[in-house]
């Protein structure tokens, strides 16, 4: 047929865009204090490395899912309007055992904790923790113990306190309460060290669409609720407005600029312009960053693509992967509804963007030349290295329901399969079916993280009306390194904000601790490298949040590195 010719593709994909316009541990020292090369002076450290268990896992090449008993319930039996934003999902180690445990946002039922057992088991925990939308795992007070946080569309952000004491069973003991004076409504939320004080700040964005339907519309008659910087002082948060109006989807706390600051960006749903501050020695100012931006930014993330030393940023958006005539009836009448077209001049575009940082130090998106262009209604996306081949893949979760938006559709659902895309060792990607990560149960938040310590990234999705998932990996190819870093003299006990550098013969590649990514998910403070099994590597470079600099020699594949200041 006609319509499988790649140029009828890109005709009607440019038609549609119109239309919306373990083993024991082994401790070592790591070069004490000295100074490098570079005349740099190295801030000493300890380690503990433990080899992974590789051979815990089968090899079948793709993923293997299991469900967890956690459904993402909306307040009626259908999903109208602004519940079908969904929640998030967050990873980290809780009880501090070495597994990394699983927190799950829900809305009308009870948020869960699922405490790791080890070898896929996992036992549920309710957490009397209702109407929640993102969920990140950060240490707040810094006493070493990750705390929850979770944030409700119409009141601050929940804190359940881990009171460091563990239970009968080993599970973590945790008190619910609330930040101070983090009381203005938030959706979204990123945490980092903004101000260079060693202590977790919060940036909060409320979602203002939903906000306007509150009953008895009381928040029409206010000034809006907004982007919120709270900078954390001995225990307490003071605030700072940082824009009156937001439909903050995602925030990514990361140096736009590249000067070594930390910058705050804000991806806003509708036609609402993504936001930007950039953290300058007069303040927080405005900045444009990019010259195009999805329309409807629905998350971030970023990583370093193609290993040459610089992150990419990606956002997702609404656009079908597929313009065959079955999803094209699918998507039609409801683009059609669309209020607002967009000209051919304007800034936001209704597809997924890739901001690429070229020779001339700006940024231009290559979203259509990757090959990341369109992924259907995309929520969560985020970069792993899911075959530990050295390079990125990328994992969309896709569908939305909303019986009003898709009264058309059975039961108000679109249906489409999430996206796999496998780097192909250039920082260009393409579709990766084998894996077999095209669930089609309307994912929204998800998170990438070993969770049977086996070297290789697994992936939790947060679903809306379904069952949340776990898709285990069985990829057998390519070689680990994974890293932990504790800072115990700093507030920021798990180093948020640190850069670091793994250098091997088959590049350098770099990754970054962060509070979260993706659609209102927290990712784990472990961070993991892949490699081909006959890379050698150099040396661990870590630049902390601080500015101080550690390198780390003599490392082994397949190992957990735990690296203390």
């Amino acid at each position: 047929m006609l319509l499988a010719s790649k140029h009828w593709k890109d005709l009607i994909r440019f038609i549609l865009l119109l239309l919306v316009a373990g083993c024991s541990p082994v401790s070592f020292a790591a070069n004490p204090g000295y100074v490098s090369e570079s005349g740099q002076f190295l801030t000493p450290v300890s380690l503990v490395s433990a080899p992974v268990q590789q051979s815990a896992t089968p090899c079948t090449g793709g993923f293997v899912s299991q469900t967890l008993d956690h459904i993402t319930t909306p307040s009626t039996p259908e999903i109208h309007q602004f519940e079908s934003n969904g929640t998030g999902v967050a990873i980290n180690d809780l009880n501090r055992d070495g597994l990394l445990d699983i927190v799950l946002a829900n809305l009308k039922g009870p948020s869960s904790i699922f405490w790791n057992q080890g070898g896929f088991v996992f036992e549920k925990q309710a957490l009397q923790d209702m109407g929640a939308r993102a969920v990140n795992i950060v240490d707040v007070d810094g006493d070493g113990w990750q705390d929850i946080i979770f944030t409700h569309i119409t009141v601050g952000p929940s804190y359940w306190h881990n009171t460091a004491s563990l239970d009968a069973a080993g599970k973590a003991i945790f008190k619910h309460s609330y930040l101070p004076h983090v009381t203005h409504f938030a959706h979204s939320m990123a945490w980092a060290d903004l101000n260079g004080d060693n202590t977790l700040d919060l940036v909060t964005g409320s979602y203002d669409a939903e906000l306007n339907q509150i009953p008895g519309g009381a928040f029409l008659f206010t000034d809006g609720a907004g982007v919120y910087l709270y900078t954390q002082e001995a225990g307490d948060f003071r605030s700072a407005r940082l824009a009156k109006n937001s439909q903050a989807l995602a925030i990514a706390l990361l140096d736009i600029n590249q000067d070594g600051q930390t910058d705050i960006l804000v991806g806003n749903d509708f036609d609402t312009p993504d936001q930007a501050w950039v953290n300058s020695q007069s303040g927080w100012q405005n900045a444009v960053p990019f010259a195009r931006t999805s329309q409807h930014t629905m998350s971030y993330d970023w990583g370093d693509i193609d290993n040459n030393g610089s992150y990419e940023f990606f956002a997702t958006d609404m656009n079908p992967y597929q313009v065959d005539l079955d999803q094209l009836a699918q998507w039609v009448p409801m683009m059609r509804e669309m209020p607002h077209r967009l000209s051919n001049t304007d800034v936001q575009r209704p597809q997924n963007v890739l901001q690429v940082l070229g020779g001339d130090r700006r940024y231009q998106d290559e979203a259509g030349t990757r090959g990341v262009l369109a992924s259907g209604w995309s929520w969560s996306g985020k970069f792993g290295d899911l075959n530990n081949d050295g390079f990125l893949d990328l994992y969309v979760v896709n569908g939305m329901i909303d019986v009003e938006l898709f009264s058309y559709l059975p039961g108000g659902e679109l249906v489409e399969a999430n996206q796999a895309f496998v780097n192909l060792k250039n920082g260009s990607f393409a579709p990766a079916p084998a894996w077999e990560l095209d669930d089609q149960a309307s994912g929204r938040g998800m998170g990438l993280a070993d969770l049977n310590n086996d070297g290789r990234l697994d992936v939790v999705v947060n679903n809306l009306r379904s069952p949340a998932l776990i898709f285990q990996n069985q990829i057998c190819e390519g070689a680990s390194l994974q890293v932990e870093l504790n800072w115990p003299d700093s507030n920021n006990t798990a180093a948020i904000g640190a850069q670091l550098r793994l250098y091997t013969s088959a590049g350098v590649l770099q990754r970054d601790v962060r509070s979260g990514s993706g659609y209102l998910s927290g990712d784990p403070a472990r961070i993991h490298f892949g490699f081909p099994t006959d890379a050698a590597l150099s040396r661990l470079e870590i630049l902390w949040p601080d500015g101080q600099v550690t390198q780390v020699d003599n490392l082994a594949a397949n190992n957990l590195v735990k690296i203390q200041r």
